[in-house]
């Protein structure tokens, strides 16, 4: 086991210059060893080596060999997302665990001054009371400590109240930066698609941006009905993957990724001319009324290439 990981740490280390051409190799193998996966990998290595020399207690070792779990941060996005909020939210959650840390001192302090007559034993100093503090605030209640004076279970109903409020700070922070996160990963993607789309490669960047905050992204199964002739138009849709069949006479088109459908009659304002329905999964990005009509008053001139596609479709 121990030359696996340290072939591996070894290699990584060598072939980390490859991931920069703009730093030096020497600044890039200490950035991999000071980063998050690279002092994972000098751990697992170290202790492994160190065994083969002098001697070390089997439990460490053992201990040791279960860290290249962390490993799998490689392999798991969903690790990764977590790590990346965390650095994200740092601030915020360092202030709400400070608090957290000032009333668990204090909560601890007020119980120790009051059970430590009845309970010299199990509240013999302000660090002795911290075990109590931290188990009540939060609300786990082991059973192993607790005051049995009237005060002291007076005092230990409100710092149970507290403990909810305060445990509660953190994981609405991190609640929040999972959303953030997900919304911005979601805007870049449906950004990046959006500039494929043939109709828009004469936009510039903030422009697409601006349309990037106008759509929605949808999933639609294979053979699955996205608009029904003679229904009302509610919003036009562009293909990212997949393809479409049209039923319109004398023959059904096919659009593919890249190309939209739907336009007509929002430009009309009346319902479905065609039904349309989904050959394969399809990834689209649909476009509602209203911001239809805001993207159509913003950018005049895809209005007008968007009104010439449809004249062309409708034969008018």
């Amino acid at each position: 086991m121990a030359a696996v990981f340290t072939a591996e740490f070894v290699l990584r280390l060598w072939t980390a210059p490859e991931a920069s051409k703009r730093r030096s190799a020497l600044n890039c193998r200490l950035r991999y060893v000071g980063s998050f996966l690279g002092v994972v990998d000098l751990v697992v290595v170290v202790p492994l080596c160190l065994e083969q020399i002098v001697p070390v207690e089997r439990d460490w070792i053992d201990l040791v060999g279960l860290l290249p779990l962390m490993k799998l941060a490689r392999f798991m996005p969903g690790l990764r997302l977590v790590g990346t909020v965390v650095k994200n939210e740092l601030r915020p959650l360092l202030a709400a665990l400070s608090v957290l840390a000032v009333l668990l001192v204090l909560v601890s302090g007020g119980m120790y001054v009051i059970e430590r007559e009845a309970q010299p034993a199990a509240f013999a100093s302000i660090p002795h009371a911290l075990w109590w503090g931290i188990v009540t605030m939060g609300t786990i209640g082991y059973g192993d400590v607790v005051p049995i004076t009237a005060g002291g279970k007076i005092f230990a109903s409100m710092v149970m109240l507290i403990g909810v409020a305060i445990f509660g700070i953190p994981a609405g922070i991190m609640a929040n930066g999972f959303a953030s996160e997900i919304k911005r990963r979601d805007y870049l993607v449906t950004w990046r698609s959006l500039s494929r789309v043939p109709l828009f490669q004469g936009l510039d960047a903030s422009q697409i941006a601006e349309i990037a905050r106008l759509v929605q992204v949808q999933i639609a199964p294979s053979e699955s009905v996205i608009v029904r002739k003679g229904e009302p138009a509610d919003a036009m849709y562009f293909i990212l993957e997949g393809s479409v069949e049209v039923d319109v006479l004398p023959k059904p088109v096919t659009l593919e990724s890249g190309q939209f459908f739907g336009e007509v009659g929002l430009i009309k304002d009346t319902v479905r001319n065609a039904t349309v329905t989904a050959i394969e999964e399809l990834r689209l990005l649909a476009l509602g009324k209203s911001d239809f009509q805001r993207l159509m008053k913003a950018f005049p001139d895809l209005a007008k290439r968007i009104a010439e596609i449809a004249a062309g479709r409708t034969g008018r």
